[in-house]
């Protein structure tokens, strides 16, 4: 009887095993072009079944189109490489600076209340909100779920944006996200460019509207070690906030210069 019973124990240790390589020969499978996409579409839903997400998530993503022009981008990210100069002028940093004190004079009540409940000054997120969509004149016009999609099929980056799918397939579940929200080439949505994991994380309302996008955007700081009344600049305790805010090193040194131009001292708040 003792050898029976080890031998059945082992029959389904090995009947574990396979199902488990069944399994995981099942998951969906990134690709290079559109032709899998669809294939892989129809892969990734039974996944997001299993993970909970619901019949809304699920047909949304199932109306999704492989985003070619979402793919160019992707590939010609060039502005990242020029130097900080060049960088500043292409962004067209002086106009962004110029808006930003202006901003920071005719919006005086709500950056207070944001400073006051995050610890964030003015500078740092009236520069992201320039350089991200010119206060929210371009927020683009993707179809926001088509673009995510695109990236978590595809084979460059599919563990990071399948993260960022999964997220807009909760926030679409709960109704929090329409299903055909439009945003720029990777997903991003709203004033400040979200992507749906940090929607889901640090979101305070809908980001098209600007007080909400910019409460958003000085939450993520917070969570990402933002201390009140410290510094931003390069070296100094908040800048980790802003390399966790992109991670392009121009970009990073743009919105602290920018940030302490606007801020209109050395990148402190005014409360050190």
């Amino acid at each position: 009887m003792g050898g029976d019973r080890a031998l059945l124990t082992t029959i389904s240790a090995v009947l574990a095993m396979l199902a488990c390589l069944g399994a995981k020969a099942e998951a969906a499978q990134c690709g290079s072009g559109a032709a899998g996409f669809e294939a892989w579409k129809h892969q990734f839903a039974e996944e997001a079944r299993a993970k909970g997400i619901g019949a809304n998530g699920v047909a949304a993503l199932m109306q999704t189109n492989y985003a070619t022009a979402t793919i160019a981008a992707d590939r010609g990210q060039r502005s990242f490489g020029l130097s900080l100069d060049a960088f500043l002028a292409k962004r067209g940093a002086s106009s962004i600076v110029a808006r930003g004190r202006a901003l920071k004079q005719s919006q005086a009540a709500m950056f207070a209340s944001i400073e006051q409940r995050y610890g964030v000054p003015p500078g740092p997120l009236i520069a992201i909100w320039g350089m991200e969509t010119a206060f929210g004149s371009q927020r683009g016009n993707q179809h926001m779920l088509s673009a995510v999609a695109t990236l978590a099929y595809d084979c460059r980056r599919p563990a990071y944006f399948t993260e960022q799918l999964e997220a807009a397939l909760k926030l679409i579940d709960r109704g929090a996200l329409s299903p055909n929200a439009r945003g720029s080439m990777h997903g991003e949505i709203g004033q400040t460019q979200f992507l749906p994991k940090n929607i889901l994380a640090y979101g305070t309302g809908n980001l098209d509207v600007a007080a909400n996008a910019l409460n958003s955007t000085a939450n993520f700081l917070r969570a990402h070690g933002w201390r009140a009344g410290a510094g931003y600049q390069p070296g100094e305790a908040n800048y980790a906030a802003i390399e966790a805010w992109n991670a392009a090193p121009v970009y990073q040194r743009a919105i602290a210069l920018m940030g302490r131009q606007i801020d209109g001292g050395a990148g402190a708040s005014a409360a050190q």
